[in-house]
């Protein structure tokens, strides 16, 4: 536990770096495209699109606000692909610098953490545009979006350092990831409502921490209620395990990186 604070109090000091790298990777994603960062929104937009002509006649019947509905779904599920397919490659990639200069390895994961947090941003002023047409309510208990924001960060932060580790040694992650994401979308209620299954079947969607804080967005802005002290617990849970064992891995297989990329 220790060595993971140490590994978290020299983030700071490689401030010049962290912002080079971060500004690389955004000319790096719209190099040569004609809308740039437009994508970023469009996206997401697509997809709602589709969902919403698809799932409407389906689910979204009974269901009141189902675009913000569907919206929240697809908001938090694209940051959290985003963020960690691309902190997965994020070594791999860049191995022809850290094979060469003796430079922090997590900085090439954080840096793609922050682009993918910069487009999220992007796409939720999108998103509360669109809560607007709809006549949500706009409170202060929207401020409460910050705390599943912050876990969402450190939580794909976590992730990304297992999935880029186990990207070094094992390259067929990726393509069992895309598998895992594919199930993850459909486990995730973004379409439907869980009040549809059993009590204790309910209670499973817990057990994954993409819904988890799906759900933290539409208990906010749908309900307009803010989360019990314990779901906020199980929200930091998530997070923070899980970045603890991403620390853990870099920090036990740091120098075998060099050896396999």
């Amino acid at each position: 536990m220790s060595r993971v604070i140490k590994f978290v109090k020299s983030l700071p000091t490689q401030r010049f770096l962290f912002e080079e790298l971060v500004k690389r990777d955004f000319k790096e994603k719209y190099k040569r495209t004609t809308l740039g960062m437009l994508w970023s929104i469009l996206s997401p937009l697509l997809t709602l699109l589709v969902m919403k002509i698809v799932f409407t006649e389906f689910f979204g019947r009974n269901t009141p606000h189902y675009t913000i509905y569907l919206f929240s779904g697809t908001l938090v599920m694209s940051y959290y692909k985003e963020s960690t397919k691309g902190g997965m490659s994020s070594l791999v990639n860049n191995a022809k610098i850290f094979t060469k200069i003796n430079v922090p390895k997590y900085m090439f994961l954080l840096s793609k953490n922050v682009s993918a947090l910069v487009n999220f941003v992007l796409t939720l002023v999108v998103y509360f545009i669109f809560c607007a047409f709809d006549k949500i309510h706009f409170g202060v208990h929207m401020l409460s979006l910050i705390f599943p924001i912050l876990c969402l960060l450190i939580m794909n932060i976590g992730i990304g350092m297992i999935l880029s580790a186990l990207y070094v040694f094992f390259k067929d992650i990726q393509y069992l990831y895309d598998v895992f994401l594919t199930l993850l979308t459909y486990l995730s209620a973004i379409f439907y409502q869980i009040d549809r299954f059993a009590p204790n079947m309910q209670r499973l969607f817990l057990c994954n921490p993409v819904y988890v804080y799906i759900k933290y967005f539409r208990t906010v802005v749908i309900d307009g209620k803010i989360p019990s002290p314990a779901y906020h617990l199980l929200c930091a849970f998530y997070c923070l395990f899980l970045f603890i064992i991403g620390c853990s891995v870099y920090i036990k297989y740091n120098r075998k990186f060099l050896y396999y990329v």
